[in-house]
């Protein structure tokens, strides 16, 4: 006998999948979304000294207060929003942890989630398991900007949560001040309608853009959970540490799941980023041109393959079309990189409830040493 399965259309993730399948055949894997560069080493002394002083235990459930205050400072700095530490910041096991923690909080049983595809593999399982029902609507194909009125006409009595990308993984697109407006128009038609704000790569915009955070925006923060990621942040993606900010009234049922998921988040960890956050402001400010080096200098390798490079406005991933190499679907596609060429890229299918025809672009990550991203490109030189 056989137990249902509360997630039928799910298996592993295919970043599973193409990281398993790159350690096999020896590729270099740009695929999963992770640095092969070091963590800072003042957070990483700062982690040891942590551990050492005996912070081992149990944390608050809501966080480090000394971290919530740090973050409370960031945000006030970064967005000139002050949310109250105490009652409007909870710190996390990942930004993962908080998108699954907010759906299950404030979405009930049919209700309606609207996603925007490509979308992060983690949304629509978050959904299910809350008993409510995923309604996809397509970014426009060729800049993966967000067509407000196919959002606005998919948007019913019954739809609970809008989740927003930006920087948006997989494709790099980043919401701008006409897309805030159109937000707050949406929001304004539907008074029960909320926002799930996924964040993590706010310190990754580049070319002189502004990370449009709802945070900013007074009245969407009101009905807003943001989430961001101190893993994206400090290249740090195995600690496994992020954190929500929301108004007090969604952060209480936000904390009722929190607290029977985790209830509290890697404590040397939080100790250290709080240091980090208050001894090292200059890491953050300074991310969006260390990442804007790197996607200048990856796409100019490009340029030397017959891979065609997308626009990228923020985040740490290049899009790349791949029509000029291969007819191939994407999901074989990156198996044959893989095991033919030895070089791993991310499909884009996945993040699709139902991906369209004919799609020939895969994700590549350039979050890696210049040596890593030179290695992978005298490999696609060949293709």
């Amino acid at each position: 006998m056989s137990a249902t399965s509360k997630l039928p259309k799910v298996g592993e993730t295919i970043f599973t999948v193409m990281s398993r399948l790159a350690l096999e055949h020896g590729a270099i894997n740009l695929g999963q979304g992770f640095p092969d560069f070091p963590t800072p080493p003042p957070l990483v002394d700062a982690l040891a000294q942590a551990a050492r002083e005996g912070h081992n235990q149990y944390m608050p459930m809501a966080g480090l207060p000394r971290l919530r205050e740090a973050i409370a400072g960031l945000v006030a700095s970064c967005y000139g929003a002050h949310p109250d530490p105490e009652s409007e910041i909870t710190v996390t096991s990942g930004g993962s942890e908080a998108i699954f923690d907010a759906v299950q909080a404030l979405v009930a049983d049919g209700e309606e989630v609207v996603l925007l595809d490509p979308c992060y593999d983690c949304y629509e399982p978050a959904v299910a398991l809350a008993g409510g029902r995923a309604v996809h609507v397509p970014l426009r194909a060729e800049d993966f900007s967000v067509d407000w009125d196919a959002v606005a006409a998919a948007i019913g009595p019954s739809t609970r949560l809008l989740v927003i990308n930006t920087p948006h993984n997989p494709s790099g697109a980043v919401l701008g001040a006409t897309d805030i407006e159109a937000l707050r128009r949406l929001l304004e038609r539907h008074p029960r309608l909320l926002l799930l704000a996924d964040e993590v790569y706010e310190h990754m915009v580049f070319d002189g853009r502004r990370h449009e955070s709802v945070l900013r925006h007074p009245d969407l923060a009101a009905r807003s959970v943001a989430v961001s990621s101190f893993g994206k942040t400090f290249h740090c993606t195995g600690w496994k540490l992020g954190y929500a900010v929301a108004p007090a009234w969604l952060s209480r049922e936000f904390r009722k799941v929190h607290q029977y998921n985790t209830f509290c988040s890697f404590a040397p960890a939080q100790v250290a980023v709080a240091r980090m956050l208050t001894e090292h402001p200059e890491h953050h400010r300074e991310l969006p041109a260390f990442y804007q080096a790197k996607r200048d200098a990856f796409r100019s390798m490009l340029e030397r393959t017959r891979l065609r490079p997308l626009p990228v406005a923020g985040g740490y991933f290049q899009l790349v079309d791949y029509s000029a190499v291969s007819d191939l679907d994407d999901l074989a596609f990156c198996r044959w990189l893989t095991v033919e060429h030895g070089v791993t890229a991310i499909p884009l299918s996945p993040f699709y409830g139902d991906p369209p025809p004919g799609l020939r672009r895969v994700r590549l990550c350039f979050a890696k040493d210049a040596a890593t991203l030179e290695a992978a490109v005298e490999r696609l030189e060949r293709l």
